[in-house]
């Protein structure tokens, strides 16, 4: 069994910062990209960032570019997501995915359960 467990959200003012972090366990042979997507009411889910394996590629949506920095330690399994600058409309549930190869050498896409960002005075 693969996990990914989304952490570090919360509630923030316009204008401050968050760190999510994203840590994949279990039965893991080696993980490929990993990304950040978020959904919130009545809009449809939306891509963040992606990063690839090495950690030399990255991706952001222009929503967040210069905002949101998107890193990881394969050391630990762990993809973060550095938000500052924050925003109301940046406000919604965050969800990691990752490209995971498993040890049964299948590669699956997995997701967390998601972290809720609340951006509001």
């Amino acid at each position: 069994q693969v996990q990914l467990v989304d952490s570090g959200g919360g509630l923030v003012q316009p204008g401050g910062s968050l760190r999510l972090s994203c840590a994949a366990s279990g039965s893991i042979f080696s993980i490929n990209a990993m990304g950040w997507y978020r959904h919130s009411p009545g809009k449809e889910r939306e891509f963040v960032a992606a990063i690839s394996w090495s950690g030399a590629n990255t991706n952001y949506a222009d929503s967040v570019k210069g905002r949101f920095t998107i890193s990881r330690d394969n050391a630990k399994n762990t993809a973060y997501l550095q938000m500052n600058s924050l925003k109301p409309e940046d406000t919604a549930v965050y969800y990691c995915d990752g490209d995971i190869v498993n040890s049964a050498r299948a590669t699956v896409r997995y997701w967390g359960q998601g972290t809720q960002v609340t951006v509001s005075s």
